[in-house]
């Protein structure tokens, strides 16, 4: 392969978004796997609801929402679904959570190789900066990681082919030259879609989306990728 770049979704790839269900369990016993499934899926309902309904605006969606909001808007959203009482301590205290989510045991030590083949390393988020930062900060993943790239800019979310064009905004290569890594599906697909190598990281054993083409690659965590790059 000629790949350059290998760049990460952040949000269940490098993070681990269900790990916010151990403290939602000590504030709502019975319902914290519940509230972190829940919550992570109406916070990437929201992304999409705000990018499709003005995706062409060239100041990005007007309805654009910073991801750290939407995430506590989530929030809200899932324990009112759920009848819990949201008060704004165990809220403030599960956002905190969210801000050092509990990184997969393995990606230190593979972004390390990584680095040291020589390849540049990002990470492509609908996170924010600050969002992203504090993230990679709290996993120690500060030394290894060479650009943090969010969608802010653009007030576009992923899948918008406008949020993948942001590696290439940061990074000098050609589509073909970014192996693009998410544990998402929908985002694996969308970056492929959009021209990028791409690996799929199957933390859940799910099966391929029955629309569009595969991924380049396939794993079931991110050591995985240290097996893609050998080819």
């Amino acid at each position: 392969m000629k790949i350059k770049a290998v760049v990460f979704d952040a949000y269940g790839t490098l993070f681990d978004v269900y790990s916010v269900q151990t403290l939602a369990e000590q504030y709502y016993p019975g319902h914290g796997a519940d509230i972190a499934v829940k919550w992570r899926d109406k916070q990437v309902e929201y992304t999409r609801l705000i990018t499709q309904s003005d995706p062409h605006n060239p100041a990005g969606s007007q309805f654009f929402r910073p991801f750290w909001e939407l995430t506590r808007l989530s929030l809200e959203y899932t324990l009112d679904r759920l009848k819990l009482n949201r008060g704004a301590g165990q809220v403030d205290a599960l956002m905190q959570q969210y801000a050092q989510l509990t990184p997969f045991p393995e990606n230190l030590a593979v972004l390390q190789k990584i680095k040291a083949m020589g390849l540049t390393t990002a990470i492509l988020s609908n996170g924010s900066v600050d969002m992203l930062k504090s993230a990679v900060k709290s996993a120690g993943m500060e030394e290894v990681l060479d650009h943090l790239i969010s969608v802010d800019p653009i007030r576009l979310f992923k899948t918008s082919p406008e949020s993948y064009g942001l590696v290439q905004q940061s990074i000098p290569v050609a589509k073909d030259e970014v192996l693009f890594v998410s544990s998402n599906a929908w985002d694996a697909l969308g970056g492929t879609w959009f021209g990028f190598t791409t690996h799929w990281v199957n933390r859940q054993g799910l099966p391929f989306e029955a629309l569009g083409p595969r991924p380049h690659f396939l794993g079931p965590d991110l050591s995985s990728v240290l097996q893609s790059l050998a080819h």
